[in-house]
């Protein structure tokens, strides 16, 4: 199955798991990292983790090089 919509999220603020869909992908990336991936199918970027000194389990760390592969599969992409 391929990923509907990945949404890139840059800061969570006003950013609500309601405009989600089935087969959507969530990567938080800058200041999103901030917040832990507390669902499913939720992602952080590892870089932008580490710039900041946070640490994460490797099953939700994603790679610059991972997330490109993942725009790549995506229909659509969403920068949040």
């Amino acid at each position: 199955m391929g990923i509907k919509t990945l949404w890139l999220v840059r800061k969570l603020g006003d950013f609500s798991s309601d405009y989600l869909d089935d087969g959507d992908i969530v990567v938080l990336i800058q200041d999103g990292v901030l917040r832990y991936p507390s669902r499913e199918g939720w992602y952080v970027c590892k870089e932008d983790a580490e710039a900041r000194g946070l640490k994460f389990k490797e099953e939700v760390l994603k790679s610059y090089d991972d997330i490109v592969k993942m725009i790549e599969e995506a229909e659509k992409v969403i920068i949040w």
